[in-house]
C-alpha cells in the first residue's frame, strides 16, 4: 500500500509539445491529465487547451461549445453531489439525448480509489452509469446523437488520459533494476477505467458508428494520446489499449500511416534512448496482425521498417519481455517475401549477444524459425557467416546454448538445406564437433554432438574423411607450433639466466 501511495503521489511534470517542430513524440511516462475542479490540464502532455475537445483548435470553439466543455470536464465531486439518474429506457424518447448528456457528465467525476471507504455511493453510481452506457452502445437500443458522440469521446478522454505514475526504478532512483524484476503496478481506479475502455471499444466496433462522423472525434490527437498510454504498467490496461488500437487501425484507414509512424518513433526512442517501455510487446502484437495483411509486392516503406526498427529491436537488453512477439513479426516478413531472409539472418548475426547466454538461446530459436521459411538460394547467401556463429555456439561452455544449437539438426527442413550445402558447411563446423566430443563437460551436449557427427558421416563419408584428415593435419600443426613456442621461451629463459650469471661475475 505504501508503494502505491508513493507512486500516486510522485507525478511527473508533462513535457513540452514537440509536434510544433514536426516531430511525433514517442510514448512518455508523463502522459495524462491533471485534474482540478472544472478544469482539464494538458491531456497526455499535449498542447490542447484546457477543457477543449480532443483535436479541436482553441480558436474554433464557439460559446456554445465552451459551455458544453465545462460540463464534460474532470471534476472532483463533493459528497452527495451525485444522484442516480433514471435508466434511459424509462425516459421519454424526446428527453433521452439530454439524459445521455447528463449521464456523461456524471461519468466525468474523478474519485480517489486509494481510500476504498470514501464516497462509496458516488463511485457505485458512476459505475452503474458506465455499465448502462456500455450496454446502450453495444445493443444499439438508444441511438446517440452526433453531438453526444463527441461529448462521449471527450468524457472517455477525461477518464483515460491522465498522468501515469513513475516506474519503480524512477521511484527508487535505481537504473540497474531489471524490467522483468520490477514490481507490477495495478491501477487503483480500474473498476471505472475498465468500463470506460469497454465503452470506447464498443463505440469503435459498433455497426451503428459512422466512420465519417467518428473520425472527427477520434482524430490524430486522440490516437497519439492513446499510444502514450501504452507506457502504463498495468497489463490489463495495455491489453485493452492493444485491442482498441487494432480496431481503430482496421476501421479508420485515414489513421493507418500516422499510427505506423508514431509506433516507429516509440520504438526508436526505446532502442536508442531509454530501453524501458512497458508496452513494446503489445505494440508488436498489433504490428504482427498488420504485417500479416501487407499486400504483395511489399512496399519499400515496409522493408525499411524491418531493417530500421524490427531488426534493431534485438539490441536492447530486456528483449526477453517481447521476443516472442518480435520473432512472430520477423517470421511474417520472411514468409511474405523469401528474399528478405538473407537480410534478417545477417541482422541477427549483427546483434548476436556475446555475454548474455539466455539472450543467445532466444536468438538461436528465432534463427530456426527464420530458416524454416528460407529457400535454398537465400540460404546459400548467408550460410558461411551463419554457421561460423553456430560453430561458436556449439562450443559454448553454457550447456543450454550448445544444446539449443545442436537441436537445429532436429529440423528436417534445415537438415535438408545443410545436406545440399554440406561441402561448405561441414568444414566450418567439423572442428567444433570434434572439440565437443573430446572436451565438453555436459553429457547431453556430448551425446547430441555424437548424433550430429554420425548424421554428417552418413550424408557423405568421403567428405567426412577429408574433413577428418584436415582436422588431424591442423591439430598436428598446432602441436608443432606449440612445441616451437615452448622451445623459444626456454631459450629466452636460458639466455636470461646466463646474463644474470655473467653480471654477478
Amino acid at each position: 500500500m505504501l508503494n502505491k501511495i508513493i507512486k500516486r503521489g510522485n507525478k511527473k511534470v508533462p513535457k513540452s509539445d514537440a509536434s510544433d517542430f514536426g516531430i511525433v513524440p514517442s510514448g512518455n511516462r508523463s502522459s495524462g491529465s491533471v485534474s482540478t475542479s472544472n478544469v482539464v490540464v494538458n491531456h497526455a502532455s499535449r498542447g490542447t487547451v484546457a477543457g477543449v475537445g480532443v483535436g479541436m483548435p482553441s480558436n474554433s470553439v464557439t460559446q456554445q461549445q465552451q459551455q458544453q466543455t465545462v460540463i464534460i470536464a474532470a471534476t472532483v465531486p463533493e459528497p452527495g453531489a451525485i444522484e442516480a439518474l433514471p435508466l434511459l429506457k424509462d425516459v421519454p424518447m424526446s428527453d433521452r439525448q439530454s439524459f445521455v448528456l447528463r449521464k456523461l457528465q456524471v461519468c466525468c467525476y474523478q474519485f480517489n480509489f486509494i481510500d476504498t471507504m470514501k464516497m462509496v455511493k458516488e463511485k457505485e453510481i458512476k459505475r452503474q452509469t458506465l455499465v448502462e452506457l456500455v450496454d446502450c452502445v453495444q445493443s444499439g437500443g438508444v441511438k446517440i446523437s452526433e453531438s453526444n458522440q463527441e461529448e462521449m469521446v471527450k468524457m472517455i478522454g477525461v477518464n483515460i488520459f491522465r498522468c501515469l505514475p513513475p516506474a519503480s526504478h524512477e521511484n527508487t532512483g535505481s537504473e540497474n533494476v531489471e524490467p522483468e524484476e520490477e514490481e507490477q503496478y495495478l491501477e487503483p481506479s480500474w473498476p471505472h477505467l475498465q468500463l470506460v475502455y469497454e465503452l470506447l471499444l464498443r463505440y469503435i466496433v459498433s455497426s451503428n458508428t459512422d466512420t465519417k462522423v467518428a473520425k472527427r472525434f477520434i482524430d490524430h490527437s486522440f490516437v497519439l494520446k492513446l499510444l502514450d498510454l501504452f507506457e502504463s504498467e498495468d497489463p490489463r490496461e495495455r491489453d485493452y489499449l492493444k485491442t482498441i488500437l487494432h480496431r481503430i487501425y482496421g476501421k479508420f484507414m485515414v489513421h493507418r500511416p500516422f499510427i505506423r509512424k508514431v509506433i516507429n518513433n516509440i520504438f526508436y526512442r526505446f532502442i536508442y534512448e531509454t530501453e524501458r517501455h512497458s508496452g513494446i510487446g503489445e505494440l508488436l502484437e498489433i504490428l504482427g496482425s498488420i504485417i500479416n495483411g501487407f499486400a504483395l509486392p511489399m512496399k519499400e516503406e515496409h522493408k525499411l521498417f524491418l531493417v530500421r526498427v524490427l531488426i534493431p529491436l534485438h539490441k536492447p537488453k530486456p528483449i526477453g519481455m517481447y521476443h516472442q512477439q518480435l520473432s512472430y513479426c520477423i517470421v511474417q516478413f520472411v514468409e511474405k517475401d523469401h528474399k528478405l531472409s538473407d537480410t534478417v539472418i545477417r541482422g541477427l548475426l549483427k546483434y548476436w549477444p556475446v555475454t548474455n547466454c539466455q539472450k543467445e538461446v532466444l536468438f538461436i530459436g528465432e534463427l530456426e524459425e527464420v530458416l524454416e521459411a528460407t529457400q535454398a538460394a537465400e540460404f546459400q547467401r548467408c550460410m558461411v557467416p551463419m554457421f561460423r556463429q553456430i560453430a561458436r555456439c556449439l562450443n559454448s561452455p553454457h550447456f543450454q546454448v550448445a544444446e539449443r544449437a545442436l537441436f537445429l539438426w532436429n529440423n528436417e527442413h534445415i537438415v535438408g538445406l545443410i545436406a545440399q550445402n554440406r561441402n561448405v558447411i561441414l568444414p566450418i563446423i567439423f572442428e567444433a564437433l570434434e572439440k565437443n566430443i573430446r572436451s565438453h563437460w555436459n553429457q547431453a551436449v556430448h551425446g547430441l554432438t555424437v548424433n550430429v557427427r554420425k548424421m554428417f558421416l552418413e550424408m557423405d563419408a568421403d567428405l567426412f574423411e577429408d574433413c577428418q584428415k584436415q582436422y588431424a593435419e591442423k591439430a598436428a600443426q598446432a602441436t608443432e607450433l606449440e612445441k616451437q613456442r615452448e622451445l623459444r621461451w626456454q631459450r629466452l629463459a636460458d639466455a636470461a639466466g646466463q646474463g644474470r650469471h655473467c653480471s654477478r661475475v
